[in-house]
């Protein structure tokens, strides 16, 4: 092929495409001079991988500021003027937290370093300082900046971290073996059983780090808890069944994530494989391949015979060099909890992928709120090592609890520091789990009403393809300059727990038309506070979601019942007045909760329960089954054969 002609067909002048190949160092001299095969699918790749990079987060995952905070809290506003930043960029920060925050709102030291963290600043907080009684104007005149880190010829290079995800079956954990095999001399063969979560292999004399965590589950799993750890996504494609539909799952969460795809088609020594029909499927969701015009690399693997394992892994590095992935060597470490357990011999154990600085022993540290100091580091063989750099995955011992996944470690160099904000992180714990809630139909309205912006991330689910298709085109219809709607996920079938845990992660809305909600699912969205909008009218949706984006959402409250109760005797107390003697027929009663006497089936009076006992204890609830003493504030007029029902308010369904 002449330069020329390839020029034409990547949308390049011969110029442009001369300088590439330059940097390439392939020798050209004019636009006329014909290139190798070889040479046309090297520049393609160059191409791709240059887009891959493109597509990252605008923020670098290393810091590239510090600054030192000494107060316990302050503003939006000030924290902009602190960090020397505009107002937006905060305020877009703050809404990819997922924090429903205005100008005005108090944030404490762990919110301000979160939010700073988002925006490439590392936020420093001094302890002794911001535990003291000092106002936030006295606290504002002690803060100092220091650039020195800010030096990019401070940063090195750093292996990539790469996850596998897709389809049950496909031969995601054949393909992790495969490639961790090539690796390994059959001597040491016996020492790659050890499972840390996570692993390295050296291709090329270079590393890199493959999370032992199959499946986009674990993978949203971590980033639902704030970890954003994967450089590289392997999609894994069996060639002889096509995409699936958690094919499509693993595509929007690597989508959602914004990391680079590179599509592993596999179990290519079948003689049924078809790797056109695995293109044209992949292609229908936004994956379009090289050879057809797109950007995104498919590479035909087996993972039984091992053809193509070194063609992914080339891709991996050519892909990992466009993005100059580079971390902080030097200083004080941070890194992310893979994985974690409580061992009989050894203790709380917590797998750390280090993320920038040097993981040393002897290290003071704190992972989420839980303190402590490292006694032993052990690599993925099995093997005592003393330090570990960014990328590395290691154990730790000495970690005082069980951390949770995703939790953050970072080390500490003062020990009493570690221990004071270990106990500031664990009083604080509610109050920030209170504001890293998700976002809902009414709170994003009222934000809306206020004039704030406001990005949404809609999860959809319809029961046919014919109404999911419908709500995209309305929902996507629905954006405006105030508005930033994103489908990241859309699909048939019920609302599942990855649909949830998908929503935690990317702070996202789901809606269900004609689909029922699993069990798993609505236990999640009810403990991560996840607004799930079911429906049987399509109209509804979309009277909602105007309602909802002009800022006149108002939710609709209904009672229903939680608990029936019988008075069978009547007690008389100097003190309380008199008490009813009950039994619960049914549901749950609980203290404070609303409460309606019916005599001879006509309502006598409603009102709060003020008292609960089980014989002389004051209990919070009594169950069905059992017999309570009752006090109904207000009213004393409670007569044997009465009848009591509880009601609760929900959200009426539509």
């Amino acid at each position: 092929m002449k330069v020329q002609d390839l020029a034409k067909e990547l949308n390049k002048s011969p110029k442009e495409l001369i300088v590439l190949l330059s940097s390439m160092r392939i020798k050209v001299k004019s636009g006329t001079t014909k290139i190798s095969f070889k040479i046309v699918q090297d520049v393609k790749k160059r191409l791709s991988a240059e887009k891959a990079a493109e597509r990252q987060d605008t923020y670098s995952e290393g810091p590239s500021k510090i600054k030192t905070l000494t107060l316990p809290g302050l503003s939006i506003k000030y924290l902009a003027e602190l960090l020397e930043v505009s107002l937006s960029e905060v305020m877009h920060a703050v809404l990819r937290k997922g924090l429903l925050l205005n100008l005005n709102s108090e944030i404490d030291a762990q919110t301000a370093r979160n939010i700073a963290e988002t925006l490439n600043i590392d936020l420093k907080i001094d302890i002794e300082k911001s535990a003291g009684q000092s106002t936030i104007k006295d606290d504002l005149d002690k803060i100092e900046e220091n650039e020195i880190d800010s030096d990019p010829d401070a940063l090195e290079e750093r292996p990539p971290v790469v996850t596998i995800m897709g389809h049950v079956d496909h031969g995601k954990t054949l393909l992790l073996d495969a490639i961790r095999k090539t690796n390994v001399v059959e001597k040491e063969a016996g020492g790659i059983t050890q499972h840390i979560g996570a692993y390295q292999i050296k291709y090329h004399s270079k590393l890199i780090t493959f999370l032992d965590t199959p499946g986009h589950a674990a993978f949203t799993t971590l980033r639902a808890r704030g970890a954003q750890v994967t450089d590289i996504a392997i999609l894994v494609v069996a060639a002889d069944d096509g995409v699936k539909p958690q094919t499509i799952e693993a595509i929007n969460h690597a989508k959602a994530a914004k990391v680079p795809i590179i599509v592993a088609l596999n179990k290519a020594d079948k003689p049924e494989a078809n790797f056109d029909l695995c293109k044209q499927q992949l292609s229908n969701h936004g994956l379009v391949a090289e050879d057809w015009g797109g950007d995104i690399v498919m590479v035909p693997v087996s993972a039984k015979t091992k053809d193509g394992i070194e063609e992914i892994l080339d891709m991996i590095q050519l892909t990992a060099e466009m993005q100059e992935l580079k971390a902080h060597l030097n200083g004080p470490a941070k890194g992310v909890v893979i994985e974690s357990r409580l061992s009989r011999k050894k203790g709380p154990i917590a797998t750390i992928l280090v993320k920038s600085g040097t993981l040393k022993v002897g290290n003071p540290f704190i992972a989420g709120s839980i303190a402590g100091k490292i006694r032993a580091l052990l690599n993925d063989q099995g093997q005592k090592i003393e330090f570990a750099s960014p990328s590395t995955p290691v154990e730790i011992l000495g970690i005082s609890e069980v951390p949770s996944p995703g939790n953050i470690l970072e080390v500490i160099e003062n020990e009493k520091e570690c221990k004071i904000m270990s106990e500031q992180r664990k009083v604080s714990a509610k109050n920030e789990q209170l504001q890293n809630r998700h976002f809902t139909f009414e709170t994003i309205s009222k934000e809306i009403e206020s004039g704030s912006s406001i990005i949404l991330n809609f999860i959809i689910k319809a029961d046919v393809n014919g109404s999911l298709e419908a709500l995209q085109t309305f929902i996507e219809d629905c954006s405006s300059e105030k508005v930033a709607i994103n489908i990241i996920h859309s699909a048939t079938g019920p609302i599942t727990e990855n649909d949830a845990m998908l929503a935690k992660a990317s702070n996202a809305l789901i809606i269900g038309f004609n689909v029922p909600v699993n069990t798993d699912a609505q236990k999640m969205a009810e403990e991560e506070s996840i607004e799930v909008k079911t429906y049987s009218i399509i109209y509804e949706i979309m009277d909602d979601i105007n309602k909802v984006i002009s800022g006149s959402f108002k939710p609709v409250y209904e009672e229903y019942e939680t608990a029936k109760v019988e008075v069978r005797q009547i007690f008389a107390f100097s003190k309380v007045g008199k008490i009813a003697g009950s039994y619960v027929l049914s549901g749950n009663v609980e203290r404070n909760i609303t409460a309606k006497v019916f005599r001879d089936n006509k309502e006598m009076f409603s009102g709060k329960i003020d008292s609960l006992k089980r014989f002389q204890e004051d209990v919070k609830s009594v169950a069905s089954g059992f017999e309570c003493g009752i006090v109904i504030n207000g009213f004393s007029d409670l007569k044997e054969g009465d009848s009591i029902i509880c009601y609760g308010l929900r959200e009426k369904k539509h």
